[in-house]
């Protein structure tokens, strides 16, 4: 059963674009850390503006090719620590980027990205 439903998954990635603003705060990131931080903010409030669900301001994506992009997101965050050599250099920022691949999986598996069809009993 997905128990996201696609407005829920709106306001989530509204949080995701400002938690990857405050990162950089909350976990003292600094230099290309934060740089990183602050492009994905801004990136993946783009690609939420443009999606096509309810919380979307012009539509344009398809909600199930914003899922791909976020499936592909959770398996580069997981991985980023050991892609870009930084695994045994900050512990903190590698936690936040693994655990931020996590979650964008589980929110993947979990949302409804196909919205269901109601549909009419036949008449007889």
């Amino acid at each position: 059963m997905k128990i996201i439903s696609p407005t829920l998954h709106g306001v989530l990635d509204y949080l995701t674009c400002g938690l990857f603003f405050t990162a950089p705060t909350i976990f003292d990131f600094t230099g290309t850390y934060a740089t990183v931080c602050y492009i994905l903010a801004a990136g993946y409030l783009l690609i939420t503006l443009i999606t096509n669900m309810p919380l979307g301001a012009f539509k344009v994506l398809p909600f199930w090719l914003h899922g791909r992009l976020e499936l592909v997101s959770g398996a580069v965050f997981i991985t980023s620590p050991w892609l870009f050599g930084f695994a045994d250099e900050n512990g903190v920022a590698r936690n936040f980027f693994v655990a931020m691949g996590v979650v964008f999986l589980v929110v993947f598996l979990c949302t409804q990205w196909r919205t269901q069809e109601t549909r009419q009993p036949a008449m007889s």
